[in-house]
């Protein structure tokens, strides 16, 4: 008969099997927790509306190439024509076919609300974290840096520096992204504070686990609801800011296509009244962009407030 010489083990063992259940036990509740955030989302039908709107929008952008008739740079005979079988919504002054600078038109606006809002959640996240967890003088120093970016007026500086640098595609995300982040390093800051006060972050702390790892593997995850409903919002302003400061021509500029300078020729009393193919187009793209964003981001606050408040 063989004896067990070392009956450790089958303490060891014991204690594997129940961190393994544990772990397993903890994942299925962030499936849970996410599931039902997912089923609570689904519920609102306007958020699924906006959502599937949104994803439209994404595939037209993508595809703009398969989708448009014609290049949206190439120039016509035909001046200002009206919508027609060749042209759908007509041409525009240089006699360029709207209907493929509207489709075209979407890649400028989903490039700059999710690359201006992925560089500032970035900026935000990282900057909350560090001021939520360290606090004293780290959190009053970024705190007051806040402050100052806060104080600014937003849509002026960001005219003001795009004119330095210079209108672009790339200037204008990058300059939404680097100002837009105070009220994302605000909220953080505002949930690390509370989280950081658990017993699971205490005890990650005892354990001698590092600061990186304790701030993005066990307080960030814990923080994400809020931060990806103030990030869906932000992709709407990110549009309608980027379609604003195309409109005063200080934005994307032609001959590419964007839906806010497209709008420049809005400007004009005879366009107004007369060739109304030439602003409503564009005005609506914006106007269903913005609103089935905006829907999204309903469903996502609605349905993770109504899980917290369980």
């Amino acid at each position: 008969m063989s004896m067990n010489l070392n009956p450790n083990k089958n303490v060891i063992a014991a204690v594997e099997i129940k961190d393994e259940h544990a772990i397993l036990e903890e994942l299925g509740r962030e499936e849970t927790y996410i599931h039902m955030i997912m089923r609570r989302f689904l519920k609102h039908k306007l958020a699924v509306a906006g959502l599937i709107v949104f994803l439209l929008f994404i595939i037209m952008a993508l595809s703009a190439p398969l989708l448009s008739p014609y290049n949206p740079n190439k120039i016509f005979s035909e001046f200002e024509a009206t919508p027609s079988s060749k042209h759908i919504l007509g041409t525009d002054q240089v006699g360029r076919d709207v209907l493929s600078r509207l489709i075209y038109g979407a890649r400028v606006s989903i490039v700059v609300g999710i690359g201006a809002v992925a560089i500032y959640v970035a900026v935000g996240v990282i900057l909350g974290l560090v001021a939520g967890y360290f606090g004293k003088w780290v959190d009053m120093i970024i705190m007051r840096l806040t402050d100052v970016f806060m104080s600014f007026p937003y849509f002026m500086v960001i005219l003001v520096l795009v004119s330095i640098i210079g209108p672009s595609l790339f200037n204008i995300t990058t300059v939404i992204g680097l100002l837009g982040w105070p009220a994302i390093a605000r909220l953080v800051r505002g949930s690390v504070l509370s989280i950081k006060e658990m017993d699971y972050v205490k005890a990650g702390v005892a354990l001698g686990y590092s600061t990186p790892k304790i701030l993005f593997q066990h307080i960030l995850p814990n923080a994400l609801a809020p931060i990806f409903v103030n990030a869906t919002f932000g992709v709407a302003s990110a549009i309608i800011l980027e379609a604003s400061l195309s409109f005063l021509g200080m934005g994307v500029r032609p001959p590419a296509a964007s839906w806010g300078n497209m709008l420049t020729q809005a400007q004009s009393i005879t366009v107004l009244s007369s060739q109304p193919w030439l602003w409503i187009p564009p005005g609506l793209m914006i106007l269903f962009a913005v609103l089935a964003i905006n829907f999204i981001g309903d469903g996502l606050r609605d349905a993770v407030e109504s899980q917290q408040a369980k």
